[in-house]
């Protein structure tokens, strides 16, 4: 009697991230950037690509749709080709929106919560702003928490780059506090959008381990910056000197977050007597950077 051929064996990690590797090398950018395309933990693809952890089914799922490649290659085949398989001719008539998919849907679960509120929004709300399925979604994040990390996620990563690119071109580190001041100060309507995403998000971040895990991430980047400026000032000698670059850090970022949470209880344009406008909360800040920093 003849022998039934073995199934083949089941693809070993290592061969799945040599697969991501490719799909990286093919999109032309930094292993960091395509972290920040598929909202992933810079960290975790590094561990995931090292071997030191399992890829979940919804990282790659969002690897394949953003690097545009068939997802049943990048898990394995039998007969595995040369190149990675580009989409099919379906797929290809119905291209992802612009970033991919996985991106679109964080942005637009950002957007609904700034005007919902997290927990107002449902997937279904979700599927709707990006014209297509619940199914979609909950392909590329199975459940709300893994929506609510990467919106977290999302939002860390825009706020940094924002930050980066108003203060490249600044050498003065007193100018420079200056500029995060006024870019912290909810001014515009996507200024206002982006806090009450945060406020949102902070009070999930006392629930949930994960997202307070990234709440502290991101906190410590953010002061780390603040104590870089201040250190620099003291340097240049713009700051007090003897000034503590982290515990001035740690204080001006409070104050920042407790007025900024008062302009949002107030509405933009209307004078009522006790509540605090932007231009409180910008003039607040500088008159407490001129009493406790400056020279």
């Amino acid at each position: 009697m003849q022998q039934e051929a073995a199934e083949p064996a089941p693809e070993s990690p290592s061969a799945v991230a040599d697969r991501v590797r490719q799909v990286i090398a093919a999109a032309g950018v930094s292993q960091r950037e395509f972290a920040r395309r598929i909202v992933m933990d810079p960290s975790k693809l590094s561990r995931s690509l090292g071997g030191t952890r399992r890829f979940t089914a919804a990282e790659l799922a969002r690897i394949a749709d953003t690097g545009g490649v068939d997802a049943g290659w990048l898990l394995g085949s039998r007969t595995p080709p040369i190149a990675p398989v580009r989409r099919t001719r379906a797929a290809a008539a119905n291209p992802a929106p612009d970033g991919g998919r996985p991106l679109q849907i964080v942005r637009e679960t950002v957007r609904l919560i700034a005007e919902h509120g997290f927990h107002a929004v449902r997937v279904a709300d979700i599927a709707e702003a990006c014209a297509t399925s619940t199914a979609a979604i909950h392909y590329h994040f199975p459940g709300r928490d893994d929506l609510l990390e990467a919106a977290v996620r999302w939002c860390m990563d825009e706020d940094t780059a924002r930050r980066a690119a108003r203060t490249a071109e600044v050498s003065d580190a007193a100018e420079e506090l200056r500029q995060l001041i006024e870019l912290q100060t909810p001014y515009t309507e996507q200024q206002r959008r982006q806090w009450r995403v945060w406020l949102d998000l902070w009070a999930e971040a006392a629930r949930s381990t994960a997202v307070g895990r990234l709440h502290v991430d991101y906190y410590r980047q953010w002061r780390d910056t603040v104590a870089d400026v201040v250190r620099r000032g003291v340097d240049q000698g713009a700051f007090r000197t003897g000034t503590d670059p982290e515990a001035a850090a740690l204080r001006l970022t409070a104050l920042i977050d407790g007025l900024a949470g008062q302009v949002l209880a107030s509405t933009p344009g209307e004078t009522v007597a006790g509540a605090t406008g932007a231009d409180d909360m910008h003039a607040a800040l500088l008159a407490y950077v001129d009493a406790t920093l400056l020279s």
